[in-house]
């Protein structure tokens, strides 16, 4: 499947909307969601589905050193409204 930078755009929107729907954070935003969580979910195994999949990206994306980017895109698409 080619890469589409509408497509990506769409995953950012959906993950940066997406909020934890159980657990000891449930309603928190996946983007902010502790590492040491996220990296245990990825010990233990991510949910399936798209949840799984957005805690996923979410946990590759704050392991490469990009939480600061998605809480300044988080910020300014909040300060829009």
């Amino acid at each position: 499947m080619p890469f589409s930078d509408e497509a990506f755009k769409k995953d950012l929107v959906d993950i940066l909307n997406a909020k934890m729907p159980f657990g000891k954070y449930q309603d928190k935003p996946l983007v902010y969601l502790p590492e040491h969580y996220l990296t245990w979910f990825k010990g233990k195994g991510f949910p399936k589905g798209k949840l799984g999949k957005q805690l996923a990206a979410v946990q590759d994306m704050k392991a490469n050193g990009l939480e600061d980017f998605l809480i300044d895109i988080l910020k300014k698409r909040n300060s829009n409204r």
